[in-house]
Formats: C-alpha cells, sequence, structure tokens
C-alpha cells in the first residue's frame, strides 16, 4: 500500500519525486523519504515522520540535488511509524532500497544476514532487501544481477526500487503482487507504483508484470521475466488528465469524488447503453458467448467492492436468474471450495491491485472456472490483464481513501452485467428496457440526491458526541446500510455497525439506547412495511433514528425520528441512489469530529498487502 517514486534522469530529481509522493499519498502517509545519488556518488537520503508535507519542508530547508534517486510514502506494517523505520533503508551507505509489500519470512533472513555480519537499525521487513542486496552484489556481475537473486530468497510481496551508489545511472525494480509502472521520457526515465504519480513528467508507460526485474537508465529500459529471459512490456500514451488529482474548490477529495458521481456515471454509460440497447463489447471479446453459458457467479471483493457486490447478488438471482454466492476474497483463497457447473469468477476492485482479490483470481483460474470478468476502474492493472473480461468504470481518478465513485459506478457495471446474463436466462424485453431506462435516469437522480446536502449537514451535529452508530435496511438496502457504516467508521472513527433489519430482534435490539442514533434506509418496496415494523421496535427502546425514506413511503419526523426524503426512484437503481446520502452523512459528521476525511488513521488505499 506504500507509494513509490524512482527517477533516472540529467536534471535534479528531489521536486519530480516529492511530488509524485504527494499524488501517491493516498496509498500511506505514516513517513516518507527520498534518497538521491549526487553527481559525486555520494548517496544522501532525508526522512521524515507524519506526511509529505513533512519531507517537502525538510527538503526546502536542506535541498538534495542528483538525477537518479528513489521516494517513498509508508503505510505500516512492520514497526510503528517513526523516522528509523521510514524507506529509503540502506545498507553499507551505498544500496538504498524502497519496497511496497510484505517480505513473510524476514525473520529468518535478518538472523541469517546478522550471521554475515550486518547490523539491523530498523523494525521492517524491508531492511533485509537492502542488505541481502549488497551481501549478493559482493558475488554478482551486476546490479541487476544481485536483485535477482536476492527476489528469488524473497516470500511474499513486493513492488520494490534498488540503488548503489558506485553506479548512478541506473536503478533496478522488480515486482511480485505489487504493481510497478515504469515511466519513458525524453532522457529520463521513472518508475512508480501509479501511473498518477509520474503524469507532471510523462504520459508514456508500460506495466511490469508478475516476477519482471526491471533495469532503468535514462535511455534504456531492460525488462527481465521471472526466469531471466529479456522481455518487452509494450509502452503505451495514457489518455490522463494531470489535473485529475487536484481538488479544485472543494476542501476534500471524498466530497469533490462525491458531487462527480452524476458525471462519473455519464462515463460509465457512455457508448454502452444506445436506447435500450446494451453494447456487448461493454465486458470485452467473446463476453455474450461466455454469458450464454454461465449458469453461477461466484463475485470476490474486499471492503467497498464486497459491499457491491452483495448487492450485485440480489440483482443476480432476482433479475437475471442465475444463482450468485459473494465472498471476502481474503476468506475464499484461504478455504477449500466447490466450484459450481458452468461458474464465472467476477472480481470487483477500484485498483485491480488489491492482493487478496489478485490472489483469489488466480486461485479460482487454477480451481476451473469457466470464465473471469473483473469490474475495474484502473486500465493495464493486475486484475484487467489477468481476467478474461473486463468492465472499466471510467470514474477517473479517485484519491480520497472513503471510496465514493467508484462504488456507485461499479455498481452500475453490476447492474449493466445482470442486464448482459439476464439477457440469455428468459429475462423479459419489458424488464430490459426497465433496467436500462433506470440507469440512464441515475445521473439525474443522483443531483436530485445532492440537492439534499443541507438538510444533511444539519442532521450530522447530532453524531458530534456519539461513539457508536448502528445502520438497518433490508433486502438490496442491507448491502447500502454495511457501506454507510462502513464510511462512518472510516473517517468519522464512531464505531457503526449494519445489519438486516429483520435481524434486530436476534441481539442488537440489546444496544439501543438514547446514545445509540440508528440510520434506516428506507425506500418504498416489497419489504418496507416489515421495516416500518423494524423502527417502531427502536423507538419502543428509546432510539434516536435518522431514516432516508422517498415520500412515498410515508415516514414522518417527530422528536424520536428525522426523515430525509429521498427522490423518489425506480427500485432497480434504488441501492445506488441511497448510497449517497450516506457518504454526505459520513462525510459532515467526520467534519463535524474533526477528522482528516481524504486521509483517515490507520488507513491508505489499494490495499496491495494481505
Amino acid at each position: 500500500m506504500c507509494g513509490i517514486v524512482g527517477a533516472v534522469a540529467q536534471r535534479d530529481v528531489a521536486d519530480i519525486l516529492v511530488e509524485g509522493l504527494k499524488r501517491l499519498e493516498y496509498r500511506g502517509y505514516d513517513s516518507a523519504g527520498v534518497a538521491i545519488i549526487d553527481e559525486n556518488n555520494q548517496l544522501t537520503r532525508t526522512r521524515r515522520l507524519g506526511k509529505v508535507q513533512e519531507l517537502y519542508d525538510a527538503l526546502s530547508e536542506k535541498p538534495l540535488s542528483g538525477g537518479t534517486g528513489i521516494a517513498h510514502t509508508r503505510w505500516a506494517t512492520h514497526g510503528a511509524p517513526s523516522e528509523v523505520n521510514a524507506h529509503p533503508h540502506v545498507s553499507s551507505d551505498n544500496i538504498a532500497v524502497v519496497h511496497n509489500g510484505i517480505i513473510e519470512n524476514h525473520q529468518e533472513l535478518r538472523i541469517r544476514l546478522q550471521g554475515f555480519g550486518y547490523e539491523f537499525v530498523s523494525e521492517t521487513d524491508t531492511e533485509v532487501i537492502a542488505h541481502l542486496v549488497h551481501y549478493e552484489l559482493k558475488t554478482s556481475a551486476n546490479l541487476v544481477e544481485a536483485v535477482q537473486r536476492t527476489v528469488k530468497q524473497l516470500d511474499g510481496a513486493y513492488g520494490t526500487v534498488v540503488l548503489d551508489s558506485k553506479d548512478k545511472s541506473r536503478m533496478v525494480v522488480a515486482r511480485s503482487g505489487s504493481p510497478l509502472v515504469i515511466g519513458y521520457g525524453l532522457g529520463e526515465n521513472f518508475i512508480a507504483s501509479d501511473m498518477m504519480a509520474l503524469l507532471p513528467v510523462t504520459r508514456k508507460f508500460s506495466f511490469l508484470e508478475e516476477g519482471d526485474v526491471a533495469e532503468v537508465t535514462r535511455f534504456d529500459v531492460n525488462i527481465f521475466d521471472i526466469n531471466g529471459a529479456a522481455v518487452e512490456r509494450e509502452a503505451k500514451d495514457q489518455d490522463i488528465s494531470q489535473d485529475s488529482g487536484d481538488k479544485g474548490e472543494y476542501r476534500h477529495y471524498m466530497l469533490k469524488e462525491t458531487y462527480e458521481q452524476p458525471t462519473a456515471i455519464r462515463n460509465t454509460l457512455e457508448g454502452r447503453l444506445s436506447g435500450n440497447n446494451l453494447d456487448m463489447n461493454t465486458f470485452g471479446e467473446g463476453a455474450d458467448e461466455i454469458f450464454k453459458g454461465i449458469e453461477h457467479v461466484q463475485i470476490i471483493a474486499c471492503g467497498t467492492s464486497y459491499h457491491s457486490g452483495m448487492v450485485a447478488r440480489y440483482w443476480l438471482e432476482s433479475l437475471a436468474g442465475v444463482s450468485c454466492n459473494i465472498e471476502i476474497a481474503s476468506e475464499f483463497r484461504y478455504r477449500k471450495s466447490h466450484v459450481p457447473k458452468n461458474a464465472m469468477i467476477v472480481t470487483i476492485s477500484q485498483s485491480g491491485e488489491t492482493a487478496d482479490t489478485l490472489a483469489a483470481l488466480r486461485l479460482a483460474k487454477d480451481l476451473g472456472y469457466k470464465a473471469s470478468l473483473v469490474i475495474c476502474n484502473v486500465a493495464g492493472s493486475s486484475l484487467v490483464r489477468e481476467s478474461d473480461l473486463a468492465f472499466m468504470t471510467k470514474a477517473g481518478a479517485e484519491i480520497g481513501v472513503a471510496s465514493t465513485k467508484a462504488f456507485t459506478t461499479q455498481l452500475v457495471g453490476l447492474l449493466m452485467m445482470t442486464l448482459a446474463i439476464g439477457k440469455h436466462h428468459g429475462m423479459t424485453v419489458q424488464l430490459q428496457h426497465q433496467i436500462s431506462s433506470a440507469l440512464m435516469s441515475l445521473p439525474s437522480k443522483l443531483e436530485e440526491v445532492l440537492a439534499l446536502a443541507s438538510s444533511i449537514e444539519d442532521l450530522a451535529e447530532d453524531f458530534a458526541d456519539k461513539q457508536n452508530a448502528l445502520f438497518l435496511g433490508r433486502g438490496d438496502q442491507y448491502p447500502i446500510a454495511m457501506e454507510g457504516a462502513l464510511k462512518l467508521k472510516e473517517i468519522s472513527y464512531i464505531h457503526a455497525e449494519a445489519y438486516a433489519a429483520g435481524e434486530l430482534k436476534h441481539g442488537p435490539l440489546a444496544l439501543i439506547d438514547a446514545d445509540m442514533p440508528v440510520i434506516v434506509v428506507a425506500p418504498k418496496n416489497d419489504l418496507i412495511e416489515k421495516l416500518k415494523s423494524n423502527v417502531e421496535e427502536v423507538r419502543a427502546r428509546g432510539g434516536l433514528m435518522y431514516v432516508f425514506a422517498d415520500s412515498d413511503a410515508n415516514f414522518a419526523s417527530d422528536e424520536t425520528m428525522k426523515v430525509i426524503n429521498v427522490p423518489v426512484c425506480d427500485d432497480l437503481i434504488a441501492p445506488i441512489v441511497y448510497t449517497l446520502p450516506l457518504q454526505l452523512l459520513s462525510y459532515y459528521v467526520a467534519i463535524i469530529k474533526g477528522t482528516d476525511v481524504d486521509q483517515p488513521r490507520n488507513l491508505a488505499k489499494s490495499v496491495t498487502v494481505e
């Protein structure tokens, strides 16, 4: 989850590296550091505890010069956030290393290297890489060979970049489980965890594959596969806006990305739905033929993406007529599971690099699933490259750690997938048209919801002194309640849980008192009367309720219940529509709590470690 940037250039690169870190800070912000080789082959590093701004301030006071360097922003795994645990790590004053991932056998390697006389100064697993490269370099022909020999001894995940101050003309990078992209310039080349970091300096990128080791100089990039054979990885110009990482007029990225959702969904739909017809190329070549034979869908995801998959299960079974399981990736990958006949694996990931989800996909392929489809926001990511089919959400860059537009565009993609599969399993033409029309109406419905922001902001004041909250939903709104609870706990640090409303009487009701706000998601549907009964159960026990309901549901505000009327919409898209008010609620509560909305404590985006 850490962010990595590297550069080999004629010019000084410190500013480029730090700007890259700022653009990668969503991946971790516990500490940051940079190491640069100057024209005299001296390796100098600067590290700071805290966010990238601390590193920037330090370099403003004491600049570093040199054209070869690496930089890192950390999300801590081994060892608490501190300057001594911050990357880059060094060995013998000439080898410097940055690393994203986890080295599972670091303790074993540490003991072996201590036996060779190496002294460790940090608690990190990364420091073993630096010392191991230094050790292997003693008997290797060059740095590339030393890194190749090193990575063969590493168990776990790594995206790593290595410098040797004795040769400032190159850096060597290795990738296994953690993404790395190479950026191509004119007389200069770069490496980063994400293209976003390098947009100020290049638009041309290639992606390293699993097991790749690459040597990057000013003029050349030489890539070797897991077997050490020289390979080509196609470099392409990417059409990405540099300012997509700017907040613009908004106070936080999360707020900006919340308000971008109508536009994001228009982009998701554009060119894919024409009238009532779905373009099957939306999912990749041969998708329609694959969908014809699918009888079961297994969805795998983590976090917010898992909640979108839970909604999709309701859609697939009720609308498309195919059975569906949804499972958390970190559970699926570590158990023995049954593969149903004619089953497709569907993975969902904003980044396309989520470690557990990627591992689950690879397992599913080995188990014999008929086909694989990914719902993803990042073209060229590992999940996209390794899946048979891909639906790109086209949400644009999502910088805020708490996911907003990625979630809603995932839901749009999953509903379109439901439509595509359902037409082969008896879905009526009338229902197909209804789904298409509902999707096309969605952006304008979301704009109506955003107009409720001030009313929701007023509700948030009630949460200023609250430590716990309960979210309730029924049917396909239960996963939306779960997502609402996740958002609240992510950015406000209020302990929030979600329950299917019918489960309230089986334990959670014991939690209800005047200090436990209950947030109810209540569109008018077949379950509304059941939900009203659940609301009365809460009211009878002194609970304070905040109900998001459409006007047709006939909820009325009183001293125990505050009602926000959400615009009436088609039941099919209600899970997407009702997501937005919960996003806004969590945002405004976090503002009142005074937390760091975009970079909440202990969290980061793009979870590339287990």
